[in-house]
């Protein structure tokens, strides 16, 4: 955990923002019993858990590992897996499986533990969604392999760990603290030879298209059914909020653009009607649509102001566009796509449009 100025922080992986219903009820649980009540979205799909007070780390710890959260003590700040959210719901490429395997090869690699915790790896589907993030290393997933960082792979877990080993061997060749690929000497070119010897894979040359907006509401399933994406006000949920979430879905997909997505629905509009009555957003009409803050005060010593009131305040003020307010210069949680920077400043709010 990590001191903050409103208590403890607990960062907790969710691998492909894979979640099961328990999961989410664990959560919330432990959310309401131990920390502030609310769970935070990063934008790594990811979640936080703030408020936590000094001693309560055995007692998280437990209930995380016991709901299956927390599989590995010593790789859990390198589980760092971002994948296409509607992957094999509104597109033929799933992803749940290969991410699992990722995770699961990813933890049996000792060497691997010694990975910087800002150390990011992304499955696409094609669609170029999470593949715009600036991961690591990236793979676009096809039936039967993949593309893993321009290589042509079968196995596409297996290449993308031989990135992150190569990384850590240029790392220690150059002797920098070097956190992610782009901080090595040389960036990603440092690395193809290397990676091709491990490898030993041919290139191949792969189009992504431009990243889609990030969905809001309903999205039509392949197999006719519903998959409902629902929008977290300023990337946060209360405990209610999570619960209510946990009753719609058996499985549920934490998003990096803080929302989370409820597959295979019969009913959407009952299920949208029900979270919409607790204050979530349901469709792309949502007013918390594109817009995100950083905690600001008083949770954040370091911010200048309550970004997320403010931010509420303003709901509106940019229509389509997305907006990211910060309670300082670091402007923690900022999306690479926002177009519009609120930036709380000691003279008030700076405007970067």
């Amino acid at each position: 955990m990590h001191p903050a100025a409103d208590g403890r922080l607990a960062r907790v992986r969710t691998p492909g923002g894979l979640v099961t219903r328990g999961q989410l009820h664990a959560l919330a649980a432990a959310a309401r019993e131990l920390g502030s009540g609310r769970l935070e979205l990063t934008s790594r799909g990811n979640v936080q858990l703030r408020g936590l007070r000094a001693g309560a780390e055995d007692e998280l710890g437990n209930r995380l590992a016991g709901a299956g959260l927390l599989p590995s003590a010593t790789h859990e700040r390198v589980r760092n897996i971002v994948a296409s959210p509607l992957a094999g719901l509104d597109a033929p490429v799933p992803l749940a499986a290969t991410v699992d395997a990722l995770d699961r090869e990813l933890c049996a690699r000792l060497a691997l533990a010694d990975l910087p915790g800002r150390f990011l790896f992304a499955l696409d589907d094609g669609r170029g969604d999470v593949a715009a993030l600036g991961a690591d290393v990236t793979a676009i997933v096809r039936p039967g392999g993949g593309v893993v960082e321009g290589f042509a792979v079968a196995d596409v877990p297996a290449a993308m760990l031989a990135v992150a080993e190569a990384f850590l061997v240029e790392r220690a060749v150059q002797g920098l603290p070097a956190w992610r690929v782009d901080e090595l000497g040389g960036g990603r070119e440092a690395l193809r030879t290397r990676v091709q010897v491990a490898l030993g894979a041919r290139a191949a040359a792969v189009e992504v298209p431009a990243p889609p907006p990030a969905p809001a509401g309903p999205v039509r399933q392949l197999d006719g059914r519903t998959a409902l994406v629902v929008l977290a006000p300023l990337g946060r949920l209360t405990a209610e909020q999570i619960e209510r979430i946990a009753d719609e879905a058996s499985t549920a997909r934490i998003t990096p653009w803080r929302s989370v997505v409820i597959p295979d629905l019969d009913a959407p509009a009952g299920v949208a009607a029900r979270l919409a009555a607790v204050g979530l957003g349901v469709d792309a009409g949502s007013r918390w649509r594109g817009v995100s803050a950083c905690t600001g005060r008083p949770g954040c010593a370091k911010s200048l102001a309550d970004v997320q009131a403010d931010a509420a305040a303003e709901l509106g003020r940019w229509p389509g566009r997305v907006v990211h307010w910060s309670g300082c210069e670091r402007r923690c949680g900022r999306p690479r796509d926002t177009s519009v920077d609120v930036v709380a400043t000691s003279d008030g709010y700076r405007i970067d449009e």
